[in-house]
């Protein structure tokens, strides 16, 4: 049975009763007399205690109830701690005269005042050439799509002042893990213990090996004997198949975790989008958004490398859409099955 910790005023009218009990034609339920006062301050400290114990009691385990105190406790005993953040980088085209230089270092800033350096040399051998960049500061905040404009922030001889994100854009920024994702790794770790290089552990060190990684599956033998491929996904980046940064950081944390004999592939799941034909009923923008975001968080929740994704699981997600009284799926019209190393992402919808 729970222990319902009493409230201050029960704890007074307990004290007082107790006082007047063994005094007798003393008032110790008002602060004008000295019973009063040594009952009130009773109730004080016996709160006091109550609320510690509760508190040692909540943080006991690093469970929902555990608070930062209890999740970094046993995240220290089990030699975790938060996931540094992570800079994003790629590269930005450039243009120019020919045999302008830019060195490595240039500073240039985004338009909301975030800040980037240039990290190689470049030469220009003609009009335009590439050069590898990354953010100034660690976080989110630094990624940027392809085709984003960043501004030399000193003129540069020979070089435009304006340079393009180019290629899959600027990617990799993570800003630090916050309590949520390290008190999952605790349970996950204490739920799962090292087994000397299970599919388990792949997925621990995958997750561990970049703070942008939030899920990761494991296929045992795909390239052969003592091989291991791992595949990987961002959810919370602009696209969710993780870029080369994310990747090579991966493969790197996880080469320094696996057992000598085995070969890993740290890859990412080859993304075919998931298209839908929906015929809404009311059919209003806000009941569009609402089916549109729990679609997005079926794909969450059940897409994975060679998966299926159920038919009535989309109709089911379709349904949750609070004002939704009817639909008619027209497209999948059928459950769709992945093959391996293939993964279903949300692709559109068309509303009919």
């Amino acid at each position: 049975m729970a222990f319902i910790l009493p409230t201050l005023t029960e704890l007074r009218e307990q004290a007082s009763a107790d006082i007047e009990t063994y005094l007798p034609g003393g008032d110790a339920r008002t602060r004008r007399t000295t019973s009063g006062v040594l009952g009130f301050a009773i109730a004080g400290a016996a709160q006091g205690l109550h609320a510690n114990i509760q508190a040692r009691e909540r943080n006991f385990l690093p469970d929902a109830r555990a608070e930062a105190e209890g999740v970094e406790r046993w995240a220290a005993l089990l030699g975790y701690w938060y996931l540094d953040a992570t800079a994003a980088v790629g590269s930005l085209t450039v243009s120019g005269s020919s045999g302008a230089v830019l060195v490595a270092g240039t500073r240039l800033q985004y338009s909301d005042g975030t800040e980037y350096a240039t990290t190689a040399d470049l030469t220009l051998t003609g009009a335009t050439g590439s050069v590898a960049v990354e953010a100034s500061a660690m976080g989110a905040a630094g990624n940027l799509p392809a085709g984003a404009k960043l501004t030399l922030l000193s003129p540069v001889s020979g070089i435009n002042s304006t340079l393009t994100v180019d290629g899959s854009g600027l990617t990799g920024g993570a800003d630090q893990e916050g309590l949520d994702a390290l008190r999952d790794r605790v349970l996950s770790r204490l739920r799962l213990p090292p087994m000397g290089g299970s599919a388990t552990d792949y997925v621990t060190w995958a997750l561990e090996g970049h703070t942008a990684v939030t899920r990761a599956w494991v296929s045992p033998l795909e390239q052969g004997a003592n091989t291991v491929v791992v595949r990987v996904v961002c959810d919370n980046e602009l696209d969710l198949i993780p870029t080369t940064p994310v990747l090579d950081a991966v493969q790197a944390y996880i080469d320094t975790q696996r057992p000598v004999t085995a070969e890993v592939f740290v890859v990412p799941p080859v993304a075919v989008p998931l298209n839908f034909e929906i015929q809404l009923t009311p059919d209003t923008t806000a009941l569009r958004t609402l089916v549109t975001s729990a679609l997005q968080d079926l794909l969450r929740r059940e897409a994975e490398p060679g998966g299926t994704i159920l038919r009535t699981h989309i109709a089911e997600a379709i349904s949750t859409a609070v004002g939704e009284t009817d639909h008619v799926l027209q497209a999948p019209a059928a459950n769709v099955t992945h093959a391996a190393g293939e993964m279903a992402v949300f692709g559109s919808i068309t509303w009919l």
